[in-house]
């Protein structure tokens, strides 16, 4: 009979998988022996894993450029990477390895980017677009950059007042106008707080913008919440931003960039199937066609993809410290850190991330929940692959039974208060980055050590 956690595995998903592969009854990912890991630096343990970053990279750039070659499409592509998915500076440094653009979301940005350039990371022709409404500081901090030489630096207005802000700018400054799209009919709201109403945007250019010699409109940005899906609310979002680039690209010559923001998703699931190739192709046809129709040249295509390109090469292990019976139906496993402060996106917003056990695959399995330590009923994981239930490997022989959490690479840090509080104080884990050399042989690094109850002490104010 077939019942082992193995065979749960096999039977249910498409496995093995391009990163995941099981030596000996236990988890490899991306061909790194976690074990390994787990006995050199203990659980818990945050894992990036870096080459991933640039794949991903490397992957869009092939898609977008392949969708254009079938479409014979005149435009060019621009990978930008949202810096808000992950500030840390070894995925700034992996990202710009790949010769791509960024984008900015506050004031603090932009001074990443100064540093990037000081230190020789970046060049004064990097497109910088600069997104997000917009405090006196952020402007001061972008219009800063604009007077240093920074060339191709784009502030993306977010309503109609944030151009008079402009006013210590003695360079000419490239400009983008956002739209504000509608949001899915199921949506708490209508119409996105951020950016300019579809009707405004061709007058406002006009009113504002075309005699303004301190400016020039180079982009119009739109970005949809639900991400790039194969849905007629997406096709119909995409078609209206494209017919008002048509309409102001015929008032507005100089206008010659379209922005469709972030929106690729990752794998959330050993089940994910998402046709990348198709929708890509999809969209370069459509504005191609839209363009066509009203006689106006194709716009070079500009995207912020942000969890896409570092959501996937992340990871987060936990050891099962104990198990609990509560009732006849429930069986708890216990984890050695906490849900809610090392994945707060599990209970802020109910994301799911691929699980599964690291080691123990040839035990038989059973099912179970799993808690984490704080004193919170939230503080709980479970999985709607197998309908709000986890089947984990049986724990016997006295040995400890691991389990990873994986593509949790994007925004879990910076969400959940990095090197700051935690929720009932439970420490933030070791952070371990890999990364592999010339011989394609891996080899790790220790970014952070465990948080010590010092630093907490510390920011608390004892």
């Amino acid at each position: 009979m077939k019942n082992k956690y193995v065979n749960l595995i096999e039977q249910t998903f498409d496995f093995p998988q391009e990163e995941f592969q099981v030596v000996d009854g236990e988890l490899h990912w991306n061909e790194v022996p976690l074990m390994s890991i787990i006995e050199q630096y203990g659980t818990p343990l945050r894992l990036s894993y870096l080459p991933k970053i640039g794949n991903q990279i490397q992957r869009a750039n092939k898609l977008f450029n392949v969708a254009m070659a079938k479409c014979d499409y005149n435009g060019e592509y621009h990978y930008c990477y949202c810096t808000k998915s992950s500030h840390f500076s070894f995925v700034m440094e992996e990202v710009l390895k790949n010769d791509v653009h960024l984008e900015t979301s506050s004031a603090f940005d932009v001074h990443i980017i100064e540093d990037l350039y000081k230190t020789q990371k970046i060049k004064k022709d990097k497109y910088i677009i600069c997104n997000g409404f917009k405090r006196p500081q952020y402007i001061d901090n972008i219009a800063n950059l604009i007077n240093l030489g920074f060339e191709n630096v784009i502030p993306i207005l977010d309503n109609k007042f944030e151009l008079d802000k402009y006013k210590k700018l003695n360079k000419k400054c490239k400009l983008g106008l956002r739209i504000a799209t509608e949001e899915e009919p199921t949506f708490d709201f209508y119409t996105s707080r951020l950016g300019i109403r579809y009707n405004d945007i061709v007058q406002y250019f006009e009113d504002y913008i075309k005699d303004n010699p301190k400016f020039e409109l180079k982009m119009l940005h739109f970005f949809m919440n639900t991400g790039i899906k194969d849905s007629a609310y997406y096709w119909n979002e995409l078609t209206k931003c494209v017919n008002v680039y048509c309409e102001l690209k015929k008032v507005c010559p100089e206008l010659d960039s379209l922005n469709i923001g972030g929106g690729f998703p990752i794998k959330s699931s050993l089940s994910f199937s998402y046709d990348y190739e198709y929708l890509t192709e999809e969209i370069i046809s459509q504005i191609k066609t839209i363009c066509d129709r009203n006689v106006v040249a194709e716009p070079h295509i500009f995207t912020e993809f942000g969890q896409f390109t570092v959501g996937e090469s992340g990871a987060i292990l936990y050891s099962i410290i104990d198990q609990k019976r509560q009732n006849d139906r429930e069986l708890w496993n216990m984890i050695d850190s906490s849900f809610m402060t090392t994945l707060p996106d599990t209970w802020a917003m109910k994301q799911k991330f691929v699980l599964l056990s690291v080691n123990k695959w040839n035990e038989e399995y059973e099912r179970v929940f799993i808690g984490g330590l704080t004193c919170d009923s939230h503080d709980f994981y479970n999985a709607e692959t197998h309908s709000n239930a986890i089947f984990l490997p049986k724990q016997t022989n006295g040995e400890p039974l691991y389990i990873g959490l994986f593509h949790t690479g994007a925004y879990q840090e910076s969400v959940g208060g990095y090197g700051g509080i935690q929720h009932c104080l439970i420490p933030a884990p070791k952070h371990v980055l890999i990364d592999v050399d010339d011989e394609g042989e891996y080899y790790t690094k220790l970014f952070a050590k465990e948080q010590s109850y010092k630093s907490m002490l510390k920011v608390l104010g004892y």
